[in-house]
């Protein structure tokens, strides 16, 4: 989908905030692709990272849009898979936060005294 939209942005946007939305998007998928071969205590950076990289992306992309430079339509549809994909990445780094909380109530609970 952006691969198409990027090859029809002004030379001017092409080569500076669309080789910019580019390289986010590649280093989002990196991100993920990093986090899922992770433990679950190893992956919330990675998935905090990609949120970060998401919601970068749709700042630029707004600018493209209101700049004139990315059509509303495309805009809209960006924008709509973007919105998808950050709710789940959201859900992924509560899932996350939830277990990481789990881990540190367990731990953290004080021990019989008939279990010693």
């Amino acid at each position: 989908m952006w691969h198409e939209d990027h090859q029809t942005l002004p030379k001017v946007d092409k080569f500076s905030l669309g080789l910019k939305i580019d390289t986010l998007f590649v280093e989002t998928i990196e991100a993920v692709a990093s986090a899922s071969f992770l433990s679950p205590t190893d992956k919330a950076p990675y998935v905090r990272l990609a949120i970060r990289k998401m919601d970068t992306l749709k700042v630029l992309l707004l600018v493209l849009w209101e700049t004139k430079s990315l059509d509303t339509k495309k805009y809209i549809a960006l924008s709509l898979k973007l919105e998808e994909i950050g709710k789940m990445l959201g859900g992924w780094n509560g899932q996350l936060v939830r277990a990481s909380q789990q881990v540190q109530t367990k731990q953290n609970s004080p021990v019989k005294a008939e279990e010693k």
